[in-house]
């Protein structure tokens, strides 16, 4: 990763996150959710919007695992 590169965000099905850039064909399972920017900036949203790391598969066997 560099400074003069464009970046957006990726997620996934698991609701995991990436930085990928633009310019670059997004991966198989892999989702745009709209945030382009630099490095920082699509860095800083991940850390505000990716509040649990724990994969969705994971988090949906434990919450039914507590019902």
């Amino acid at each position: 990763m560099d400074e003069n590169t464009r970046y957006q965000v990726l997620r996934n099905e698991e609701e995991q996150y990436s930085l990928w850039p633009v310019d670059i064909e997004v991966p198989a399972g892999w989702q745009p959710v709209g945030k382009e920017g630099t490095e920082a900036e699509c860095s800083a949203y991940v850390d505000e919007v990716w509040t649990d790391m724990r994969p969705k598969s994971l988090r949906e066997r434990m919450e039914n695992a507590g019902a």
